[in-house]
């Protein structure tokens, strides 16, 4: 039976870290702070900042939210990031996606300051994570790096397989377990006979959001599987890409959906503000 990789565990663990680093910084009188932008009513937006605004409130890092309503024009959004980006009090900005169809969600994101980029979405930190040269990483692959360190589980050498190829997610996550010696492979919608990769993986990182794509015989024995999707069962109840039950008995190790690769994400956007917060005040 695979063991059961812990997010919640992983990510408690870090944000205790990130605690240490906050409370370092004020005795610097550095006080690490994270704007989030919230366009709209989304439901399941509105749960997502309240995360990271509790995030914020455990590790100590002030938290800035400005709710704007769903018909904010592009040009009132993009006045308040260039107001933001020119407050040297905050050191991270978040646009939570995604945006109102009225809005041009590239165009936001460009419009961020890199050095505040604390989802490393823009096109100055992409270039950055693909010469290995990154201070900030996006936060769902690099949450997905940390749980592999914390169990022990090296991509060196190993052929890592990588479903979907989306810029928050897959992309970036092939450069990561690439830069850490694994051998990537890429998989998407166009891509002739799925399964006969995936059995190829000693690492499989799925984030395609199609619930049980991932079936048994698509694993290859021994292997880890990292459930990056959140996904819905017929009965409402959260689930990743991979029969989890079924998955389990082929795996060395798995990720639960929920309590998996989710708390991650946060985490590391709380570490990315830190980072941010260092580097804008010349700490190392």
């Amino acid at each position: 039976m695979a063991k059961r990789i812990d997010g919640k565990e992983i990510s408690s663990a870090m944000l205790d870290k990130v605690a240490l680093e906050v409370a370092a910084l004020k005795e610097k009188h550095i006080e690490p702070c994270l704007a989030v932008i919230l366009v709209g009513d989304n439901p399941a937006s509105q749960v997502y900042v309240r995360n990271k605004q509790r995030a914020c409130e455990r590790v100590g890092i002030r938290s800035v939210s400005h709710i704007l309503p769903a018909e904010t024009t592009q040009a009132a959004l993009l006045d308040l990031i260039d107001t933001l980006n020119r407050d040297e009090t905050v050191h991270g900005i978040l646009c939570q996606l995604p945006l109102p169809e009225h809005l041009d969600s590239e165009q936001v994101l460009l419009a961020i300051a890199p050095e505040k980029d604390v989802d490393a979405f823009h096109p100055v930190n992409v270039g950055k994570i693909t010469i290995g040269n990154a201070d900030l990483l996006p936060c769902t692959p690099a949450g997905v790096m940390e749980m592999l360190r914390y169990e022990g589980i090296s991509p060196a050498g190993k052929h890592c397989v990588v479903l979907g190829r989306s810029n928050i997610v897959g992309k970036p996550m092939a450069l990561l377990l690439l830069a850490a010696n694994g051998t990537v492979t890429v998989c998407h919608s166009k891509t002739p006979d799925l399964a006969a990769m995936t059995r190829q993986a000693d690492i499989l990182v799925s984030a395609v959001g199609r619930r049980g794509l991932i079936t048994a015989d698509m694993v290859k024995p021994g292997a880890v599987v990292i459930d990056v999707s959140i996904n819905r069962d017929e009965n409402g109840k959260l689930c990743g890409d991979a029969d989890y039950d079924a998955v389990s008995v082929v795996a060395s190790a798995i990720t639960p959906v929920p309590g998996g690769v989710g708390p991650m994400t946060i985490a590391m956007l709380m570490r990315n503000t830190v980072t941010a917060a260092k580097a804008q005040n010349g700490i190392n």
